[in-house]
């Protein structure tokens, strides 16, 4: 079994990614690891290169900026870094700059790949979230946070990036079988210093014209306020290893009362209805479980 990994990355260091913790948590699994590094504004493109492993393959690319609304862009780049993956590779473990898989569970992806590489039905995994949100102490726990996505695809070369790269579809904009594995993949782009944030917000404001979030966020104050959040809980887990180094330096404060729940009455009533039966009503799913 062979196993690529891939990511897309431009102005890491101004925005503070956690693009050096997101590639090196996968590495165990993979042979290889494409980087799609876009042209910074900037030092990416050393970052990447220093660091220690001969399974990474960097290709620099020029993003297409006029591929702005929705996102299409990042599905863009997804797909060049997608693209340059060995063909003889069976899995691509995509990861994204923000993401960070804990080591607890590589051997629970491996197994996974394993038991389904001759199983064609299967085009790829599906993994929970867990979304970390104003500090490393506190997950997001609402509706507005999605539960899972895929991260690993049949290298088939079939599969193609979708909208704004959060998931995939097959070329003729099928959705894809998945198995859903007990891992998780960690998402840390709400966990920024606030001024940093606001930065990152306003930057990719330009490919999300439509987000609620990112419009108010281009308005008023020089730092992001955390404190406007519906919902938050407790995070009572350990951190992946690799991201020991970035919990530590946590520099701001950042405090939550998770006994408060902001909902409107519809939202309250749908997540009663969640926490009783396990059913999401309306939930988006980009795939077939």
């Amino acid at each position: 079994m062979k196993v690529a990994g891939f990511t897309f990355i431009r102005n890491a260091i101004q925005y503070d990614y956690p693009i050096v913790e997101a590639i090196t948590s996968v590495l165990p699994l993979c042979d290889e690891f494409v980087v799609a590094v876009g042209q910074s504004d900037d030092e990416t493109l050393a970052l990447i290169e220093a660091i220690p492993s001969d399974k990474i393959r960097i290709i620099q690319t020029v993003w297409d900026d006029t591929a702005r609304a929705g996102g299409r862009v990042l599905a863009l780049e997804t797909d060049k870094a997608l693209a340059a993956v060995s063909a003889d590779a069976d899995w691509a473990f995509y990861i994204q700059g923000d993401e960070v898989l804990h080591e607890q569970y590589v051997p629970v992806v491996r197994q996974a790949m394993e038991t389904y590489l001759t199983d064609t039905s299967v085009d790829g995994l599906l993994f929970n979230y867990l979304h970390f949100y104003g500090s490393y102490s506190y997950v997001g726990d609402s509706r507005r946070w999605y539960r899972r996505e895929i991260r690993v695809v049949r290298n088939t070369g079939n599969v193609a990036s979708y909208r704004d790269a959060q998931g995939f579809r097959t070329r003729e904009n099928k959705k894809l079988r998945v198995r859903l594995i007990d891992a998780w993949i960690y998402h840390y782009g709400w966990v920024k210093p606030p001024e940093t944030q606001r930065k990152r917000l306003r930057n990719a404001n330009q490919f999300w014209h439509s987000s609620t979030t990112i419009d108010k966020a281009n308005a008023g104050a020089d730092v992001f306020d955390y404190s406007q959040i519906d919902s938050l809980a407790p995070f009572t887990g350990t951190h992946p290893a690799v991201m020991q180094a970035r919990v530590d330096r946590l520099n701001w404060p950042f405090t939550f009362d998770t006994r408060q729940k902001r909902y409107t009455p519809r939202v309250r009533f749908l997540t009663f209805i969640e926490k009783l039966t396990g059913w999401r009503i309306g939930e988006y799913k980009n795939y077939k479980l």
